[in-house]
């Protein structure tokens, strides 16, 4: 724990998915106390087309009060 899951459009190098993930341990052991054997990243590609039903719609405007960051387009509070 804890275990973070980043969807994103398909097309990213496995490169950057590697440095990403890197980052993300790297700020999740220092800022969080954790050791990195106590994290884990997973990537969810989801196309373009399906965005809106399967991440803005549940994960972003149906949890919009608890995000820790907004994104730029959507509800505005």
């Amino acid at each position: 724990m804890p275990h973070v899951i980043v969807k994103l459009w398909p097309g990213k190098s496995d490169e950057q998915k590697a440095r990403l993930t890197e980052a993300i341990v790297r700020d999740v052991t220092s800022v969080l106390h954790y050791g990195d054997e106590s994290v884990s990243v997973a990537f969810e590609e989801i196309a373009p087309e399906a965005w809106t039903e399967q991440v803005f719609e549940p994960d972003i405007l149906g949890k919009w009060d608890s995000l820790a960051k907004t994104p730029g387009y959507g509800r505005k509070p």
